[in-house]
């Protein structure tokens, strides 16, 4: 049956340009919308532009705009970069929108209504240079929990952590940079440690849509029971939803000098653009009931589907906050989160500090095509929260070799034949040992169809990718086979040649429909070559015998390397190295790098050990404590490239008899997914000295084999037989 989607992207800050590695999470939502429509399903794809807050104030002020001037300005250029890409939303609405106002005034009432708001004096901070309130994002400081310096006010980058600005250590005004001081103000809070949301919110985390389909990857849901506690526990904190004047946003009804804080007002944005979408359409005589979406009874019914595609960085407010919100307003949750990675660029966070800042519309201006990109992003993308590594020279190489090299040279060295020698027309039989030849690519494209599918489903783009280019080789294969441009020199052979000509055109055909979702422009252009409908999902596969087809015009260029160092250059001030560092800062750097490569060395120190000395004595060995792990808990690690964090069970309890596991960083990220390691039982160095690194406490080490190297046979983690219980010691 024909799915009924309503798609978001997480909403851009009006305050900044589009940057590269915005576009991961729009270009991975666009793919799957395109492929969802490809498939019959009915998708409206909405996003808009998050306006509020005092950052937008702030900079209106300082280019001596007002803020409405500000965001109209950059709610255009933001459109246009993602309208570059090809990031084809229905509708791109604002935060500061009619339909906005009415959805936050009405979700504030009815969470009122049903005693989830309180009002409380807090201390909060307030720049005694500037004379304000300071929101979350302008203080900064040292996480309370991890101890990462230069976090902002609200949540960790380095641990993920959510926290109030008053548990930030060393705080400092990002306005003015004066050390910020308390001044008591009243607040609105939505109660979040309530325990009807911490009831709901323990099973929405964990469960499925009306699909069957889990709402929340493995490793976001592993994040909630973190976040959640064990059953009976409450780590929830009420949620400041209130700003105090001067600030742009809506103010809250009752509450003068009030206004509702940004992060109640942006989720909501995605309502706002549906309506507004809904609006538009009605007035060209398409009827979108929005409360088959919205409304929580009647989208049960309708059997509708919201998806959000977000970033990490903001997974504890759409899957704890904005939930709940909707759950007790009566509004229908979200069905899915699909959560991206940050973009990384050599293995680095891209971010101006780092010099790895890349504007989207500066790709754009220096003519790279754009599909170019959303190949290589696609290639990167498993369905997972796992960062997308941006390797230049690497996109160069793949773009070259696999859309270049392996698909649309198959057109290229056939159809010129067609329109010269044919007219244009394709053969409309094949003799019987091609039509066999034919058979067997078309029974491996078939079968190869169903993978696909499923891995575009579940926004395995990578290994989507992977089966579509393992076709074209296959078709290539053929090609090299028959060599088209021999038979064309040898008398007799015409009818052989429109044949073999023919058939590379019809599985270039159905490779362009495999590829579709990822390059809609070519796969546009393909079918005006081919003088085709555009194609859906299942006619992808369709033959074209007897058909006519236009002259070939060329395709798709090569990258040349002289094109990126161009867009490096159009970037030079935000790539251009930071200030040096101070002794200090250098020094928390090397320290960091030491403590993230820890965990690496620790499983490689018994062969150290072992090089040192070629015995040792019974002593030594029962130094070693092992013992028996159960893995309760693995998740990756935000910020490390070779590390997943650990809760082991080792048998060991508190004071009150509760189970206390054991916190340990493990350098084998490279060959185990974390959700596939809960459960199972490992042996561990229990006496190992705790260790304190950037992430955390290091409480051990798990055992694992390898080759020297560590490298090319893998890492494998030991186990014990069956009947081993945790806490048992290894003799």
């Amino acid at each position: 049956m024909p799915r009924k989607i309503l798609v978001t992207n997480a909403l851009p800050y009006a305050n900044g340009d589009i940057h590269l590695g915005h576009l991961v999470g729009y270009i991975q939502a666009d793919i799957w919308v395109r492929f969802q429509r490809m498939r019959g399903h009915s998708v409206h794809y909405v996003c808009a532009d998050d306006t509020h807050g005092t950052p937008v104030m702030l900079r209106a002020e300082k280019e001596g705009l007002t803020p409405e001037q500000l965001i109209d300005r950059v709610h255009g250029e933001h459109l246009r970069d993602f309208t570059a890409f090809g990031v084809a939303f229905d509708n791109y609405h604002s935060t500061h929108s009619a339909e906005n106002r009415f959805y936050a005034e009405d979700i504030y009432a009815k969470l009122r209504a049903g005693g989830l708001i309180d009002t409380r004096s807090i201390e909060q901070y307030y720049d005694p240079v500037k004379e304000m309130f300071l929101p979350d994002r302008f203080i900064k400081g040292e996480c309370p929990k991890c101890g990462a310096a230069d976090q902002y006010g609200d949540n960790c980058e380095a641990c993920g952590a959510a926290y109030a600005p008053t548990e930030l250590k060393n705080p400092y005004s990002a306005v003015s940079g004066a050390k910020p001081v308390l001044k008591t103000s009243e607040h609105y809070f939505f109660r979040l440690s309530d325990e009807r949301a911490v009831a709901f919110l323990r099973e929405w985390t964990r469960g499925t849509n009306a699909a069957g389909e889990r709402r929340l990857q493995a490793e976001a849901a592993n994040k909630m029971k973190e976040w959640l506690g064990e059953e009976g526990e409450n780590k929830l904190s009420d949620w400041d939803i209130s700003r105090d004047a001067p600030y742009f946003g809506f103010e809250i009804p009752g509450a003068p000098g009030k206004y509702f804080y940004v992060w109640l007002d942006a989720p909501i944005g995605y309502l706002a653009s549906f309506r507004n979408l809904a609006d538009k359409r009605a007035a060209e005589g398409e009827s979108i009931v929005v409360e088959d979406y919205t409304d929580a009874a009647r989208a049960a019914t309708a059997g509708t589907e919201m998806v959000h595609f977000i970033g990490k960085d903001i997974l504890y407010f759409h899957a704890l906050f904005w939930p709940a919100m909707l759950k007790f307003a009566g509004y229908a949750t979200p069905s899915q989160l699909c959560v991206n990675g940050f973009l990384t660029v050599d293995g680095a966070k891209m971010s101006k500090s780092r010099g790895t800042f890349i504007t989207a519309h500066s790709y754009i201006a220096q003519k790279l095509n754009p599909e170019w990109l959303r190949y290589y992003f696609a290639g990167k993308s498993n369905g997972t929260m796992e960062d997308v590594d941006l390797n230049l020279d690497d996109m160069i190489a793949k773009v070259n070799s696999d859309l270049v090299g392996k698909f649309v040279n198959i057109a290229s060295r056939c159809a010129g034949f067609i329109a010269k020698r044919f007219d244009g027309r394709l053969a409309s039989e094949l003799n019987e040992e091609l039509a066999l030849q034919w058979g067997a690519l078309d029974a491996k494209f078939q079968m190869a169809h169903a993978k696909i599918t499923q891995a575009y489903e579940d926004r395995d783009y990578s290994r989507a990718l992977r089966e579509i280019m393992a076709l074209a080789d296959q078709a290539n294969s053929f090609v090299n086979d028959e060599k088209p441009w021999e038979l064309a020199k040898q008398p007799n052979n015409e009818a052989r040649l429109h044949q073999v000509c023919s058939i590379a055109i019809g599985l270039f055909k159905a490779l362009t429909g495999l590829l579709k979702p990822v390059l809609p422009k070519l796969a546009e252009q393909v079918e005006a070559f081919l003088n085709i409908a555009p194609m859906t999902w299942n006619d992808a596969l369709e033959p074209l015998a007897g058909h006519t087809i236009n002259a070939y015009q060329h395709l798709m260029t090569r990258i040349d390397r002289k094109q990126v160092d161009a867009l490096l250059e159009a970037n030079r001030e935000s790539l251009a190295p930071a200030a040096a560092p101070t002794a200090k800062e250098a020094k928390d750097a090397k320290a960091a790098s030491s403590q993230q490569r820890h965990a690496e060395k620790q499983q490689h120190a018994a062969q150290a050990a072992e090089t040192a000395s070629e015995h040792i004595s019974i002593d030594d060995f029962t130094k070693v404590e092992l013992r028996i792990a159960r893995i309760v808990n693995a998740e990756h690690v935000d910020g490390a490239d070779k590390l997943i964090r650990l809760q082991l069970d080792i048998g060991e309890t508190d004071d009150a008899g509760a189970a206390k596991p054991r916190q340990v960083f493990a350098g084998i990220k490279s060959a185990y997914d974390p959700a596939s390691l809960v459960g199972r039982l490992t042996v561990m160095v229990a006496n190992l000295a705790p260790r304190k690194m950037k992430f955390g406490m290091s409480e051990g080490m798990v055992l694992a084999a390898s080759d020297a190297e560590g490298q090319t046979a893998g890492l494998f983690l030991l186990s014990p037989d069956a009947g081993a219980t945790p806490g048992m010691r290894v003799k």
